[in-house]
């Protein structure tokens, strides 16, 4: 069985070039354009992973990653933060509300992928990627 992400961004051209990557890899690609609608996505989808922006025209990301972090059935659910806030408090809010990694815009498609691969098909453990602190 195929696995399934959801990629919670407002940015149109990430996105398409994501799902694009990802699909072609055969994983099966949710999006959602805004932190609600995202929650909402999770909520009904239960991906493997998430990738998730922290600017957005609603909620933050943070604000997204905890109600998604507070449901019992996606509370398991590594959260890979791909943001262009490289800001030191920005990773260390990020990790604090549940988030697995953090990745910096722009981004390597192959550390984004590596990420998802390893959070799904290892046990979820906090940890944040070196090569882009």
């Amino acid at each position: 069985m195929p696995k399934s992400v959801l990629i919670i961004d407002d940015e149109p051209l990430i996105t398409a070039a994501l799902m694009t990557r990802l699909e072609a890899l055969g994983y099966h690609v949710y999006h959602a354009i805004n932190g609600l609608a995202g929650v909402q996505a999770a909520e009904l989808h239960r991906p493997d992973a998430i990738i998730l922006d922290i600017r957005m025209p609603d909620i933050d990301g943070y604000e997204v990653c905890t109600r998604i972090k507070r449901t019992p059935e996606l509370s398991n659910t590594p959260v890979i933060f791909l943001s262009a806030n490289v800001q030191d408090s920005a990773r260390q809010r990020a990790m604090a509300v549940g988030g697995s990694v953090f990745l910096s815009k722009p981004y390597e498609a192959t550390d984004v992928i590596a990420a998802i691969e390893d959070l799904t098909e290892q046990p979820l453990t906090l940890k944040e990627n070196a090569k882009h602190v």
